[in-house]
């Protein structure tokens, strides 16, 4: 009986630290039905080169969907491409810059950042 509780602990141990290195956290929310149709808006010129534009969407935000204006930015790395947020069986799932360098999702408080997604870190942990 000793011999297989020290198995047993032993076995919890090694699966405690394998666990995070092959976890992949998946970023979605639910909030029940699809949210509203995209708005229709007129699009501004860039306001210089090398600028992407990101389309409006809707997200979730406290139990209901919120529009987030479409937007002139930098991606946050070279090569990096926007791929927006969608809506798929229930869940809301985040839009996020993909790339070769990893993936960097959106945080709403860069909003009011002149730069917004520009020189931001890729999250290489965060298998959203």
């Amino acid at each position: 009986m000793r011999i297989l509780t020290r198995v047993l602990a032993a076995s919890a141990v090694l699966l405690t630290l394998a666990a995070p290195a092959f976890a992949q956290i998946s970023f979605d929310v639910r909030i029940g039905s699809a949210p509203p149709p995209p708005r229709a808006y007129r699009v501004p010129p860039a306001p210089g080169p090398d600028y992407v534009w990101v389309e409006g969407y809707w997200y979730p935000n406290g139990g209901r969907y919120a529009w987030h204006n479409g937007y002139w930015t930098h991606p946050p790395y070279a090569g990096a491409y926007w791929v927006a947020p969608y809506y798929e069986g229930g869940r809301y799932i985040a839009g996020r810059w993909e790339g070769t360098r990893g993936n960097v999702y959106h945080d709403h408080r860069w909003d009011h950042d002149k730069r917004r997604d520009e020189r931001r870190e890729p999250q290489h942990d965060r298998g959203r």
